[in-house]
């Protein structure tokens, strides 16, 4: 099958290597040149990974590269979907199955990803939007490295094409049809990672963290039910998974954001040196205003809004969770 990324990040890479190593025509778009010629050229991205990729994935420039796709991987950063989806909608002249991999929710009118897709691309120009999201980092999937990620739509029977697309001996894709709850799960997550990340630059150990993860996932199952997920879906890949492999690595950006601000003890130095896309930081704020506007508790979230956006430290903020009032678990 004809496939078209769009990006040339990491994950946009590991994702072009799984589906060539499958056997695809495969083509990526960027529009950093260096690294579209280091791609095209020396089969490395050398920005993100020193691994010689395989040979058959090619990249360009020309996002013309879409007309003749059969699927169409958006691999960009939240902040830039919308545009590039606007970008391409007007060269689409048939029916293609969108994926998505970000994770997170449009920054202004809060829209989970797939409902922003579907707002731009005619409904005569897709045949499906698939998220394709799960517990994977960039850096172990390209050196092929053992990972199971979900494909999810609400079209099992394009999920199921899709999961066939990518499944192979080291990369195995499962399906689910809980777009709702599996999208809320991976945007919540990160904001989970942030404060994972914050407990151990503070000096905080695997008890904390394991109070973390669990408390931090029964907020993800509040948030999401409330907003029409099952429940069941944050007991699998996009849920508990997601939120461990986040949680406790130095490949989630998310995770080292918060070991940052943990460390110095202010977010301040963050806001003025960070350079990369934290996705959980803009998840943070819709969450924090979606759930204080409709009466969801949630208060870890509460605590990293007020340690990102109004200067509270992360030990009063630590302290704030450890004081509240005590209660029943469930």
């Amino acid at each position: 099958m004809k496939i078209r990324i769009l990006g040339t990040g990491s994950w946009g890479s590991a994702l072009a290597q799984v589906l060539a190593d499958n056997g695809h025509d495969v083509m990526m778009w960027g529009i950093d040149a260096s690294e579209v010629n280091d791609i095209e050229n020396n089969h490395h991205n050398s920005r993100y990974f020193e691994v010689e990729m395989n040979h058959d994935v090619h990249a360009t420039m020309d996002i013309s590269c879409v007309t003749d796709a059969d699927v169409i991987l958006i691999a960009v950063p939240v902040m830039a979907l919308e545009s590039v989806v606007e970008k391409i909608a007007p060269l689409l002249d048939h029916p293609v199955i969108f994926i998505n991999v970000a994770k997170g929710f449009h920054p202004v009118t809060h829209e989970r990803l797939s409902v922003v897709m579907e707002r731009i691309i005619p409904a005569s120009m897709r045949k499906a939007i698939v998220s394709l999201i799960g517990p994977s980092h960039a850096e172990e999937v390209i050196l092929r490295m053992l990972t199971s990620v979900n494909a999810v739509s609400d079209n099992e029977e394009e999920a199921q094409m899709i999961q066939e697309l990518f499944s192979n001996s080291y990369f195995r894709v499962y399906r689910n049809t809980d777009v709702v709850g599996a999208e809320i799960g991976v945007a919540l997550k990160n904001v989970m990672a942030i404060a994972s990340g914050i407990l151990e630059g503070v000096g905080q150990g695997d008890n904390a963290r394991a109070a973390l993860m669990t408390r931090g996932l029964a907020e993800m199952t509040r948030y999401g039910v409330a907003h029409g997920g099952r429940a069941e879906t944050y007991l699998g890949l996009d849920g508990v998974g997601d939120l461990i492999v986040t949680c406790t690595s130095m490949h989630s950006r998310n995770f080292t954001a918060g070991l940052q601000i943990g460390k110095e003890g202010s977010a301040e130095n963050f806001w003025k040196e960070n350079r990369r896309t934290v996705e959980g930081v803009a998840a943070c704020k819709v969450v924090y205003e979606q759930a204080k506007a409709e009466g969801i508790e949630m208060p870890i979230v509460n605590e990293v809004y007020a340690v990102l956006y109004e200067g509270k430290s992360p030990s009063e903020a630590i302290s704030a969770l450890m004081g509240r009032s005590l209660k029943s678990e469930m």
